[in-house]
């Protein structure tokens, strides 16, 4: 289950432009690609996944190999390749209206870093 802010239902409130934008033209079709499974939020921090999923030999999430995001975009793309059933759900995120924006992804450097997650996993580097 993955949370969307752009479902019927869902809400982004105050959200940053150029988050906005990294999201709906370069984070969620990217992914969607790779799945083969269109997503509308994928950097949404609202997620579940079954036991069994994480539990498939073929899924292995417990690897020294995820260190940041990695973990987040490679088990939407295997969930969705491995034919698990894969639901979006609308959520509400609101950023506030005022001040900095509450984040752990600076612009440059963090930027720079989700992006490479985001090709490796795209690219089955964290496939098993």
């Amino acid at each position: 289950m993955q949370g969307s802010r752009y479902l019927p239902g869902g809400e982004g409130v105050n959200i940053p432009l150029l988050r906005r934008a990294g999201v709906r033209l370069l984070h969620a079709p990217a992914i969607s690609l790779a799945a083969r499974h269109r997503y509308t939020d994928t950097t949404n921090g609202f997620r579940a996944c079954s036991a069994r999923f994480l539990r498939d030999e073929r899924v292995a999430p417990f690897r020294d190999v995820f260190s940041g995001y990695e973990l987040h975009y490679y088990l939407a793309i295997r969930a969705a390749r491995l034919g698990f059933k894969v639901v979006e759900v609308p959520v509400r995120r609101e950023y506030p209206g005022r001040g900095p924006t509450p984040s752990k992804i600076s612009l440059f450097r963090g930027s720079a870093t989700v992006l490479q997650a985001l090709a490796a996993a795209c690219l089955g580097r964290f496939d098993p």
